[in-house]
């Protein structure tokens, strides 16, 4: 049994429906079942059970689950770079993780979980390097914390243990995250609406639209998460992202070209987003070439024609 939590999310059921296509079923799905606007995400996907986060610990604690899980994504937390309760993403993107860990580690199960390219905050360094790690929002110091915990005990755990540092991901199934959804997303909804898109203006040294980030695909991203499943041996925290940053003009080209309309509108930066906003992010990803992963990365341009092509219902249904 593959346990996958965040199952209902973006990169959970992305990552559940290509299991599926592998031919793995035997998926125990673990989200927040209060949050029925994302359970359409995997309607179209085959698990062997759905249970909501609160009973994880219980389902754990059963000698008959243990012995069948062979694999665990931890895909699940809030991912919102503008909460700012503290209590609230201590309890889902730390203490949570920290006790998902410490199972696997006692059963020897493989455990990959998701990390963030927020850790590195405004550095311009983006190799995992604790010195390059400047977080500057909680959401970011969640993350940021717990890489630090693995990193202490990483050595001393004998089965694989896997962090994933994803970049900007679009692409699929992500409609329900709203304003945190991707800027692939939100601009596509902004000209379907208005045939204009809006982007920041001239800020933090970046003119107009130039502001940059290493935006990844997510059928990128769950090649990684695949390939590290099939390569057990390897663990360690990994970058996840093409390696090269793109504009957010390009992003908007991209979605304009796409739909052979619409125009760029420039705004003021936001006053409440200065000092926690990153305006480049670039992944360093030799570590991760260096294990071995050699797959290409779409770049935005290739990557939101892919995404188009998948959302011909849009804006109902992504």
């Amino acid at each position: 049994m593959i346990i996958v939590t965040g199952s209902n999310g973006f990169i959970g059921s992305n990552l559940i429906k290509q299991l599926n296509a592998l031919g793995h079923n035997d998926i125990l799905a673990v989200d927040d079942l209060s949050k029925t606007e994302n359970q359409k995400n995997i309607s179209d996907c085959e698990v062997e059970d759905l249970i909501d986060l609160k009973d994880l610990s219980s389902a754990l604690s059963k000698s008959s689950i243990k012995k069948k899980i062979s694999y665990v994504f931890h895909q699940g937390a809030c991912s919102d770079t503008t909460e700012w309760n503290i209590n609230f993403l201590l309890k889902n993107n730390y203490y949570f993780s920290k006790s998902l860990l410490e199972f696997c580690y006692e059963q020897s199960i493989p455990f990959l979980y998701a990390s963030s390219a927020s850790v590195y905050g405004n550095e311009q360094n983006f190799s995992e390097n604790k010195e390059n790690e400047r977080p500057i929002n909680l959401y970011a110091y969640s993350k940021y914390i717990f890489d630090q915990l693995v990193r202490k005990k990483i050595n001393k755990i004998p089965s694989q243990v896997v962090g994933l540092r994803y970049f900007n991901v679009y692409g699929p199934r992500e409609a329900h995250k709203g304003k945190m959804a991707s800027v692939a997303f939100n601009l596509h909804q902004q000209l379907i609406e208005s045939d204009e898109v809006k982007l920041f203006g001239e800020f933090d040294n970046f003119e107009a639209g130039h502001q940059r980030r290493d935006f990844i695909y997510i059928d990128d991203v769950v090649d990684v998460n695949l390939w590290f499943m099939q390569n057990k041996n390897i663990s360690g925290i990994f970058n996840v992202g093409t390696g090269q940053s793109q504009t957010f003009n390009e992003v908007a080209e991209a979605i304009i070209n796409w739909n052979q309309r619409g125009k760029i509108i420039y705004i003021p930066f936001p006053e409440e987003l200065k000092g926690s906003y990153q305006s480049f992010t670039q992944a360093d990803i030799s570590k991760l070439r260096q294990i071995g992963y050699e797959r290409e990365f779409r770049n935005v341009q290739t990557g939101i024609k892919d995404y188009m092509k998948t959302i011909s219902t849009w804006p109902k249904n992504d």
